[in-house]
This record gives C-alpha cells, sequence and structure tokens, in this order.
C-alpha cells in the first residue's frame, strides 16, 4: 500500500473543532475509512481525538510548556499535538506511532501547517525516555494493556527531569491517584467513536 496515497485520496483539510489554530487531513466516514484500512484498530490518525484536542490546545494557550524545548508527542495518531508545540515555539517536535498511516499523516499534516516535524514510528514504550525535554501523551489509557506500558515510560521520563502532560477524556485505566489536574475541556468529538458529541476531558501532570 501507497500509505500518503490512501491518507491523500480518503481526507480532506479540516480545521480541528477545539484547536482552530491547526488544520489537519480528516476523515468524514468514520466507518467506512476504518473499513477499508482493514485494521482492528480504528484509524486514530485521521480523526481529533478528545485527549489530542485538549493537549494541543493547553499547549497553544501555555507556550511555556514547550518554548525552546524538544517535545514528544506519544502515540501521536494525526500529528496534532506535535503541530501544536511547534507553533507554540518548541525548538523540536518528535511525532511518535507504529501505525504506517499514521507515520505517513503526520507529515503531510505539518506540512499543511507549515511546520516540521520528526517523526518516530518504532515503539518507544520500552526504552528510555532520554532525548525529551517534554512529553506529552493524549489518549493513551483506552484500555489496560496500553495503560501497563505507558505508565512506566511517563514515570521515567518524569524521574529524568522532563515534563510530563496528559490529555485524557475519561478513560477507565488512567490511574488519577498519580496525577494532578492542571485543566478541563469539553471537547467535541466525532460521535461515531465516541457515542457522544462532546467528551470531558482533562489534562493532568504526574504528583
Amino acid at each position: 500500500m501507497d500509505h500518503t496515497r490512501f491518507v491523500l485520496d480518503n481526507t480532506r483539510p479540516q480545521l480541528v473543532p477545539l484547536v482552530p489554530e491547526v488544520i489537519l487531513h480528516g476523515a468524514d466516514d468514520v466507518i467506512s475509512l476504518w473499513e477499508a484500512t482493514a485494521k482492528d484498530d480504528p484509524p486514530f490518525w485521521a480523526f481529533p481525538w478528545a485527549g489530542g484536542q485538549a493537549l494541543a490546545r493547553y499547549v497553544l494557550d501555555h507556550p511555556e510548556v514547550v518554548i525552546g524545548r524538544h517535545v514528544l508527542d506519544l502515540a501521536s495518531g494525526s500529528g496534532l499535538v506535535a503541530i501544536a508545540a511547534r507553533l507554540a515555539g518548541a525548538a523540536m517536535a518528535t511525532a511518535n506511532d507504529i501505525d504506517p498511516l499514521a507515520t505517513a499523516a503526520i507529515p503531510l499534516n505539518a506540512a499543511l501547517n507549515g511546520v516540521t516535524i520528526t517523526t518516530a514510528n518504532t515503539d518507544l514504550l520500552g526504552g528510555e525516555p532520554n532525548a525529551y525535554d517534554v512529553v506529552l501523551a493524549g489518549d493513551v489509557f483506552y484500555d489496560r494493556g496500553m495503560a501497563n506500558r505507558v505508565l512506566p515510560f511517563l514515570r521515567a521520563a518524569t524521574g529524568r527531569g522532563a515534563a510530563v502532560l496528559v490529555g485524557d477524556p475519561q478513560r477507565a485505566h488512567l490511574p488519577r491517584a498519580e496525577f494532578t489536574v492542571l485543566a478541563s475541556y469539553d471537547v467535541p468529538v466525532h460521535s461515531a467513536l465516541e457515542s457522544e458529541q462532546t467528551k470531558r476531558t482533562t489534562i493532568l501532570r504526574p504528583k
């Protein structure tokens, strides 16, 4: 498959609802695109999910979090959070996702917004977060398996002095006792993905 061609053929540029400063290649028909990918997981790269929207909004409203720093957008999907970080003044932003369609979509989306982003398509969760000053993780607690892998990585990043922020739309596997809430947003979402039109989404940092 030509992944870049697939992204271009199945999406169109769209403003992000909570972050209209950013435009992304997005799909209109969730189910049809999901079926076309022939994957078990939904096309995380083709829609601005609530956790990422909230993180992007927070970063743009609080640029001091990222200015002059190297930022990791973990499980990036569309690259939305990395794009927001660069627009807010990050020196570098790395968008990490293991889905080849995501890593095809990310540079296309970066170009739409006039920024440069590094993509990393390897699984970083088994390694050490040594290279990053800031780690941003949008909606990574959607199942227990992912939560169990993400938490040690985020703890390690915090222990090494990185700023860690999580955008969470009330997922069941977030260990809330480990985090402090910084902000909350009512985020517009695609009802076919979330069964509702808005998700209350919080920005958290480790205690």
